[in-house]
């Protein structure tokens, strides 16, 4: 499809910049309540959501004014990661009797694809309407050490009043893992951190990481711990959490492949709460304590550190290496498919 057929059909498509010789296009979305969703087929990126909140609209997610910001300094703000979102141990996995040695980025471990992963090329833009866009992204066989040809596709739509449903799916031509999985910075209210917000998790057990992030292998109870989210808290600083950093996979207890209620978030501040959904059997909580990035946000705005909370559903971290954990290989035939809503309403 041509930019001015899009353009004629939507007329809600527009260029955004280009990488190398790639004009990347950004897509808006709208729903007739107010919501607003702005998507860039770089990283497949949500670079901007506005919902309407009891005291007006509010912007919901962290991003940047520029494409070159984001290929500089983004930390994955809004992207689809990917092909296997999250870390696998040693950059390397077995699969039907072969070792399969990845591209490493974070010490001796892949995260989120490698340093070519999905958040970091320029996706097709097929499709786009007042309310929905799609975008697709081929991988080739051997991309950062990923067996087989996959071709990944996201579709973006905004549900009325105020629902953002992503939905993420992959074929293949060769066994290969695939995680993908929605990379946004959260913020309720616009304030410097989200600390105060208060966070319900539909999680009893919890996936225990080595100092690199990996995963031990255990499944372990949250009760009496810090990742213990059941009942809604403030989340917090380290110092109030046993200085916990939060970035851990919660195992959550809903069927997996079935549409459920994952996470609540909530703000006093705006009055605005978002209920996560998801078919995904975990999710990733990580508050932002990396943050800030060395350029400016959307609006000028200079986020500060713990800005912004990711919560990405997901097969779990490491999962080609842990036959117990959720499958994670997708074979030729199959269709790798995961839904996430994100519903915003007043708390």
């Amino acid at each position: 499809m041509t930019e001015r057929a899009m353009t004629e059909r939507a007329m809600t498509v527009e260029r955004f910049g280009r990488v190398g010789d790639t004009e990347v296009l950004q897509a808006t979305l709208r729903t007739s309540a107010g919501a607003e969703a702005r998507i860039i087929t770089y990283g497949a990126i949500l670079r901007d959501l506005v919902v309407p909140g009891p005291k007006g609209p509010q912007r919901v997610v962290l991003g940047l004014e520029t494409l070159e910001h984001y290929v500089a300094h983004s930390p994955n703000f809004g992207a689809i990661v990917g092909r296997y979102g999250n870390r696998i141990g040693g950059a390397r996995f077995p699969l039907d009797g072969r070792t399969h040695e990845l591209v490493a980025n974070e010490g001796a471990n892949q995260l989120h694809g490698g340093p070519k992963g999905f958040a970091k090329r320029n996706w097709t833009l097929a499709g786009a309407t007042d309310a929905s866009a799609t975008l697709i992204l081929v991988s080739d066989d051997g991309d950062m050490g990923y067996p087989g040809r996959l071709v990944a596709r996201c579709t973006y739509e905004l549900l009325e009043p105020a629902t953002l449903r992503i939905v993420l799916e992959a074929t293949c031509d060769a066994p290969t893992p695939v995680n993908l999985t929605t990379h946004s910075y959260y913020n309720l209210d616009g304030g410097p951190t989200i600390l105060d917000h208060s966070l319900a998790v539909e999680a009893d057990f919890f996936t225990p990481t080595r100092p690199d992030l990996i995963p031990t292998g255990e499944i372990r109870a949250v009760a009496g711990t810090p990742y213990d989210f059941r009942q809604a808290r403030r989340i917090g600083s380290p110092e109030e959490n046993d200085g916990i950093q939060y970035d851990i996979n919660l195992v959550l207890r809903h069927t997996a492949g079935e549409l459920g209620r994952a996470v609540t978030l909530a703000s006093d501040k705006s009055g605005l709460a978002m209920e996560v959904w998801t078919t995904e059997p975990g999710i990733q909580f990580y508050n932002g304590h990396l943050l800030p990035p060395p350029v400016p946000g959307l609006g000028g705005v200079r986020y500060q550190r713990f800005g912004g909370l990711c919560l990405e559903p997901q097969r779990f971290p490491d999962g080609p290496n842990e036959p117990h954990f959720p499958a994670s290989i997708l074979r030729p035939g199959g269709l790798s498919r995961q839904v996430s809503e994100m519903r915003f309403r007043p708390q």
